[in-house]
């Protein structure tokens, strides 16, 4: 497989990213992960290690790896093998937001990322929240991450567990695929 071909799916532990790559099976968009253990409607699994989840979009095959978040130390030993990064970020839990932010800032830094296309994805949306999503974006500092960053960055809301946003993901995904 071509490192091109591969899109990281990075954050904290427990902010939704195995969910949200076992979503499109539900829209018949490609193989995924291996079955998830359910009851009762909740999902229990919690990502240890890395995921690989293929997706075929227009035709092009683009595998998703999915990286738990307590392997962030070594993360940057994947970076060399992609060309988009997905940082999912839970908007529902404020405490987590701060650590969250320095994680991304670490993960921009990384020289091997220089020239990929970068999602910040805000997951969780459909759950209660203390702050809105300007308010995340602002204790974040969207703007100036986005002004200063050498990468495309672009942000989007979304809900794993209802599905919304997930459209989005994908098309933002097949518009940076490597053609």
């Amino acid at each position: 497989m071509s490192s091109k071909e591969v899109c990281l799916l990075l954050g904290a532990t427990g902010v939704g990213k195995t969910l949200l790559l076992k979503r499109p099976q539900k829209c018949s968009l490609g193989s995924i992960l291996r079955a998830l253990y359910h009851h009762n409607g909740n999902i229990f699994n919690l990502q240890v290690g890395t995921n690989l989840t293929d997706l075929t979009l227009k035709k092009k095959k683009v595998t998703v790896r999915e990286i738990g978040g307590c392997m962030g130390p070594i993360w940057p030993s994947y970076f060399q093998d992609c060309f988009a990064v997905i940082f999912m970020v839970d908007s529902a839990n404020i405490v987590q937001i701060s650590s969250s932010c320095i994680q991304l800032l670490s993960v921009l830094s990384a020289d091997p990322l220089r020239n990929v296309s970068v999602l910040i994805l805000f997951n969780k949306r459909d759950m209660p929240c203390l702050m809105s999503l300007t308010e995340i974006k602002s204790l974040f500092r969207i703007d100036d991450i986005v002004s200063s960053a050498p990468q495309t960055i672009t942000t989007l809301e979304a809900s794993a567990r209802s599905g919304q946003g997930l459209q989005e993901v994908l098309s933002w995904l097949e518009s940076v695929a490597v053609k």
